[in-house]
């Protein structure tokens, strides 16, 4: 069985008593790469992300205009990406008037690009040309953008973590020497004045190391020792928050630390190459759940407290013809749209509308039973007798605020709270009970149902009879509560 994608239960209390935590949600992307010779075309995958998912934004790695087009009128933000050969050409400002003219124009505003990539990971090229051009291609873009009255569109460049000469403790990072004021200085320079932000990609999946038994847990935002910085006393208890530390660090030493920080690229395989470490469906589930969980609880960083970041994941789909097995297993889906993994539908938690998701009266399939067979009988969706029929529900003596609290931290964590916001159809009884029943269970059941899921600073109960009224019919959920 996978484990649940979003425990890190030790920083539980931690939320509860944060009030500033409990309305801040990050935006959560994906990269929507295409090296593959079996993916639906753009118009299917535009409808998919749309209808059934709350994706908001998808980042591309070249100006394809034929998805483009199919995402116009969607609403989903494009982060488009500038090929890395192209950018001494577009250093020019003609050059990039003319790529604007041929790449945004066409599109804009109907689609919503908001973004531009100028290259990707540029410095781990060693191409001296590249690295030389690339702040000089971003401002000619940005003045490009400017010139043709465009002024929501970013410019930026994402970078791996090689940028860093040093990362261990994260006070420590820096920037490689030569490029820290060279090209680093300049850059986030540019940034500041147009209000744009640094693009990493950190990948804790390539950190793991063998030599330390609890690197895996620490890569996997799992219960483990965690690391101490001794120059600042904090202790960190994930890789993800140590690079992105990191890399905050070496932009303070510039002056820089105001930037504000996106996670362009992030993800972890779930297969590779026998015997590669790490690898697997059941890690994959882990990470990428307790990645969106983490960064959407406004935890921040031990550096950056009380900060999400906009994080894309790697990636939508599968891609079979990129160079390695895990390589071509970063995919959160199948070209089918099916998920990737079991764990795909606990990841689509946070994504999906659909009657596949969680919606907090219990877990309903999409051929699940019909409506004659009752509430009773479609359990949690788990076989097995009456045991593995439960649910959460608020403890009597717990107080207002308390509850609000917990629905306040369960609708921030990745639960569809729109069935009791004003109008939806889990409003009425409009009380904080009867809100803080349901978010408290839709948490529970989509985190995996243990004792634990329903503690809530002991402010939770489980029961083993169905406390709401959920039907199914013609396979889609109606909910009818009272």
């Amino acid at each position: 069985m996978l484990l649940p994608l979003l425990l890190h239960l030790l920083l539980l209390p931690f939320f509860f008593f944060t009030p500033s935590y409990s309305t801040t949600t990050a935006t959560i992307g994906v990269n929507y790469g295409t090296v593959a010779d079996n993916l639906p075309p753009p118009t299917t995958v535009a409808t998919f992300l749309r209808s059934q998912t709350t994706i908001n934004r998808i980042k591309i790695f070249d100006t394809n205009p034929d998805i483009l087009r199919a995402f116009a009128g969607t609403g989903i933000s494009i982060t488009v990406t500038v090929g890395n050969g192209d950018i001494p050409n577009l250093s020019k400002l003609p050059a990039a008037q003319s790529w604007v003219s041929t790449n945004i124009l066409p599109f804009h505003p109907k689609t919503a690009i908001n973004r531009i990539a100028v290259g990707n990971e540029i410095l781990a090229t060693s191409d001296k040309d590249l690295i030389a051009h690339t702040v000089p291609a971003m401002k000619a873009l940005h003045q490009a953008l400017t010139l043709a009255n465009i002024t929501t569109v970013q410019v930026s460049t994402p970078h791996s973590l090689g940028i860093l000469t040093s990362s261990e403790p994260p006070s420590s990072g820096q920037f490689r020497p030569g490029y820290d004021k060279a090209i680093f200085a300049p850059m986030l320079d540019f940034l500041r004045q147009t209000k744009s932000p640094f693009l990493v990609n950190p990948y804790p999946f390539f950190g793991i190391d063998p030599n330390r038994p609890d690197s895996l847990n620490w890569a996997l935002f799992k219960p483990n020792g965690g690391v101490l910085d001794s120059v600042t006393g904090l202790n960190y208890t994930n890789m993800f928050d140590a690079q992105m530390d990191a890399v905050f660090s070496a932009m303070k030493k510039l002056g820089y630390d105001d930037v504000e920080l996106v996670v362009a690229e992030t993800g972890w395989p779930s297969a590779g190459d026998p015997g590669q470490p790490g690898v697997g469906l059941d890690n994959a589930a882990s990470y990428n759940g307790n990645l969106i969980r983490h960064v959407n609880s406004g935890q921040g960083t031990p550096l950056m407290p009380n900060r999400t970041f906009e994080t894309f994941v790697f990636s939508l789909f599968n891609e079979n013809l990129k160079p390695t097995i895990s390589e071509q297993n970063y995919g959160l889906f199948k070209p089918d749209l099916k998920p990737v993994y079991d764990g795909g539908r606990k990841v689509k938690r946070h994504m999906l509308k659909t009657y596949h998701n969680i919606l907090g009266c219990e877990t309903v399939q999409a051929m699940g039973p019909t409506v004659a067979q009752g509430p009773s009988s479609s359990g949690s969706g788990v076989g097995g007798g009456s045991s593995s029929k439960k649910w959460c529900v608020p403890k009597t003596n717990a107080s207002e605020k308390q509850l609000q609290a917990n629905i306040d931290f369960a609708c921030s964590s990745g639960i569809d709270c729109g069935p009791i916001k004003d109008g939806g159809p889990c409003f009425k009884p409009n009380t904080v009970r009867s809100h803080a029943a349901y978010a408290m269970n839709a948490y529970f059941q989509a985190s995996g149902r243990h004792a634990f899921d329903c503690d809530f600073g002991n402010t939770g109960v489980i029961a083993y009879t169905d406390p709401s009224k959920c039907y199914q019919q013609n396979n889609f959920l109606k909910i009818l509560c009272e």
